[in-house]
């Protein structure tokens, strides 16, 4: 185990994140101020000056001291796995008198006691559930627009044919509700589907989503005539349910956070990426594309509003000025000297 008085290896990009965004985002100032004051011999590091960057520091371990003060360390985030057992509901608390047992009942963490779950599962779903105190990631493993997958495993009543299996790739009609109404009906997207196990009355699939509606697993089977007798959520993202037993918890590794928040920010970066006009110059470009699909109106002449009324004898006079044209006689060029050529140059 390393020593405090160690000198830390700050070269090392995997630590967690450069000294001078940590310096700022505790308030030291600009991040162009703090890289100043690292290169003036502000700053030590467990102890050991730093004085050239870049620099990478753990802001929950290292002791970070900058102009003689202790820079306060952030609260800790905690990242945890839980394989939720059956007849639990997703949420923090429960409704008034109905005394129901939730998943943060089950994890008493000593270091983080107001963690809040990362999505939902149904009361009778189990398998993977994250609890975690960091909002930020936390929104962005939900956000369908991050397109973070999550993987269910899913035992169906009956031999799930190829045609049903097809339809669901394509996508199911679902009702949607909003405010407690229903408005319509939208399709599903596209879904990852795996055939694990196919017997006589059940069939085992994998499914892979990158959405999240309200009981959509059970609903687009039951759309396809498969009831769902099993479910358990087995993975989110690259994140998998192993050697964990129901009812159990336990933190995630730094391995695992690591590769959560890089499917999370790469999923969003490559969605930006096959946007249109997400380079340099987006607005003008989207500006460009939106007057190219909308039809474009001929430009209609200006007229005055006094030349306006004098049109028709405008018309009239250029109808005679034509015919006095046409019928007055050619004037003769024959002794008429013709101007000198010029030359091309």
């Amino acid at each position: 185990m390393k020593k405090r008085n160690d000198k830390p290896d700050l070269t090392d990009a995997t630590r967690g994140k450069r000294l001078q965004r940590v310096m700022a985002d505790a308030g030291v100032g600009s991040r162009r101020a703090c890289e100043s004051m690292i290169e003036n011999g502000d700053v030590t590091v467990n102890g050991h000056l730093v004085a050239t960057l870049p620099a990478w520091v753990d802001p929950d371990e290292d002791r970070i001291v900058v102009a003689g003060k202790v820079l306060p360390r952030p609260d800790r985030k905690i990242y945890v796995m839980l394989n939720k057992p059956p007849r639990t509901l997703s949420t923090a608390k429960d409704e008034p008198g109905a005394d129901r047992r939730t998943v943060t009942e089950l994890v008493d963490h000593p270091a983080a006691p107001r963690l809040f779950p990362v999505g939902r599962l149904d009361y009778d779903t189990v398998g993977l559930i994250l609890l975690t105190n960091d909002g930020e990631l936390a929104n962005r493993l939900t956000h369908p627009r991050y397109g973070v997958p999550k993987t269910y495993r899913v035992a169906v009543k009956g031999s799930l044919d190829e045609e049903a299996i097809k339809e669901l790739e394509r996508g199911i009609y679902l009702a949607q509700r909003k405010a407690g109404r229903t408005d319509g009906a939208a399709r599903t997207a596209h879904v990852e589907i795996a055939l694990i196990a196919r017997e006589r009355d059940k069939t085992v699939v994998e499914l892979t989503l990158r959405e999240g509606r309200n009981r959509q697993v059970r609903r687009m089977l039951a759309a396809v005539g498969y009831p769902v007798k099993k479910l358990e959520r087995v993975g989110m993202g690259p994140v998998k349910l192993k050697g964990l037993a129901r009812g159990q918890w336990r933190e995630l590794t730094r391995e695992e956070i690591r590769a959560l928040k890089r499917a999370a920010a790469d999923q969003r970066a490559d969605k930006k990426k096959s946007e249109p006009g997400s380079s340099s110059g987006s607005r003008r470009a989207r500006a460009r594309k939106k007057a190219q699909q909308q039809p474009q109106e001929r430009k209609q002449p200006y007229i005055a509003p006094d030349a306006a009324t004098n049109s028709a004898q405008i018309r009239k006079r250029k109808m005679k000025n034509a015919i006095n044209r046409a019928t007055k006689p050619a004037p003769d060029r024959s002794t008429s000297p013709k101007p000198p050529r010029e030359d091309a140059e």
